[in-house]
């Protein structure tokens, strides 16, 4: 590795230092020298690099400084991914070659592709995958795309599934991704499975409410999908209806997306100790996130089994107790702690007497009693679940029913306020010790929309971050 040490004054004022492969920011890489106030560069592309790299530092050395500015700059916007043509066909790390079709989406920093294996034809408008493209320096697909690597490739899933006999699982798949050069620029992509419309969607359709035999369905699958993450040495983080999307053609199966605060839990089999930061208080969605990550810390299986008791209280009853303050997260936090030492007081707070859930307190129960790296007890929380369907004189019979008809829509309509969910801010996730990437800062939820009908078309919320308005048009892009 090549380097070079120059005076700041020269170097800062050029936005791009070219030298070879070299085509990136050099700013992106200066690291700071004690005492002169220089700037420390690193170069690995080699003598030609090396060459080019000191005739640029030389014609910027000759260069006039500028003049001071009056106020300090903002902190540079992530850079946006530009559109694609269609037919466009990008290789990925294994040379298979991918062909994009219209983008169905788009993000703060990304666009998504419908897309099919490479052919002569053009890519379907019912192509089964979609690829997800970011400028490569981007963070959030980086951390989405090392939970895929390590825990989401199909050989392993379909492991999995035969050595339980399970029918399916509700985590994407992981086709592939690569690295692609365009107008000399360097993006990042990802392949994955094309799904339907989101949980959030149907939620608020359904007047902030779901059946009780479908919150309760949901915690099955949602179970599934948490131990196989946990056994991977991942948790999630982000469980909640808009991270909860339905299969493309099977509208009775559910997945979980959005990796971006992903978490390698137990690198190597080794759990994360127990430490609170202030920097890092408050991480995720916050009238679902733990109270784990309320107080900084890393989060863990129970952060994730928590996480998904707070979303069932909300599915069913269409309150959280917290929802009016979403605004002051110590507030939340505060709240939550009450409760925790007293779960049946949150369940008399969302539910009317005769309805409360038993087998929800139960759950809320035994997760509290976890210790922060102790391994939960899938089957008997799935137990728990199995039981408050029996006792509804039903079973899980692998079909989702969205309706709301046996609990009566009127019943605590007047109470179920919408609420935008909001994220404080998100983890600096890591996909191991040394890996990490830029944090995504504040951000709301575009407010709701009242859905006329629900499209399995719908592509905006494939993946992190959301990619389109509650009016189902395309946001505008922007710095988030």
């Amino acid at each position: 590795m090549t380097s070079a040490v120059v005076a700041g004054s020269a170097l800062r004022r050029s936005p791009v230092v070219e030298c070879g492969k070299f085509v990136r920011s050099v700013l992106e890489r200066q690291l700071p020298v004690a005492g002169g106030g220089g700037w420390f560069f690193f170069c690995g592309c080699g003598a030609e690099s090396k060459s080019r790299f000191s005739e640029t530092v030389t014609q910027l050395w000759k260069m006039p400084p500028k003049k001071a500015a009056a106020k300090a700059k903002a902190p540079a916007k992530r850079k946006l991914a530009e559109e694609f043509p269609l037919g466009e066909v990008l290789a990925d790390n294994a040379k298979k070659l991918w062909k994009l079709g219209s983008p169905v989406g788009q993000g703060g920093f990304g666009l998504l592709y419908l897309a099919e294996e490479n052919s002569s034809k053009p890519v379907s408008k019912d192509a089964p995958y979609v690829i997800k493209v970011e400028p490569s320096d981007n963070g959030p697909l980086f951390v989405e795309l090392k939970f895929y690597m390590r825990a989401a490739k199909p050989e392993q899933i379909q492991k999995w599934l035969s050595s339980r006999k399970m029918k399916y699982l509700g985590v994407p798949k992981y086709w592939g991704s690569g690295l692609y050069a365009k107008n000399g620029k360097s993006y990042r992509f990802m392949v994955m499975d094309r799904f339907g419309t989101d949980l959030q969607k149907i939620f608020e359709k359904n007047g902030n409410r779901f059946a009780h035999k479908t919150v309760l369905q949901l915690g099955l699958r949602l179970i599934d999908i948490l131990e196989y993450m946990h056994e991977h040495e991942y948790v999630h983080g982000d469980i909640k209806a808009s991270n909860l999307l339905l299969s493309y053609k099977n509208p009775n199966q559910v997945y979980l997306v959005d990796y971006g605060l992903a978490y390698r839990y137990s690198p190597e089999g080794v759990h994360k100790e127990y430490r609170e930061d202030p920097k890092k208080c408050h991480d995720g969605t916050i009238e679902y996130t733990s109270i784990d990550a309320h107080k900084g810390v890393a989060p863990s299986r129970r952060s994730d089994l928590e996480i998904l008791g707070y979303c069932l209280i909300h599915w069913l009853s269409g309150i959280l107790p917290w929802i009016d303050a979403l605004n002051d997260p110590n507030r939340v936090k505060d709240d939550k702690i009450r409760y925790r030492e007293n779960i049946p007081a949150l369940l008399d707070t969302c539910f009317p007497a005769k309805d409360k859930p038993v087998e929800i307190e139960q759950f809320m129960e035994a997760v509290k009693a976890l210790e922060y790296a102790e391994k939960p007890q899938y089957q008997k929380l799935r137990e728990i679940f199995l039981q408050g369907l029996k006792a509804l004189g039903s079973k899980d019979d692998d079909k989702l029913d969205f309706t709301i008809s046996e609990n009566g829509k009127a019943s605590t309509a007047s109470r179920a306020k919408k609420r935008p969910g909001r994220k404080v801010k998100e983890a600096e996730s890591s996909a191991s010790d040394s890996e990490s990437v830029p944090k995504k800062v504040q951000r709301t939820r575009a407010t709701k929309r009242s859905v006329q009908k629900i499209a399995l078309v719908e592509m905006g919320t494939q993946t992190s971050p959301g990619l389109l308005n509650r009016k189902g048009k395309a946001k505008k892009t922007k710095s988030e």
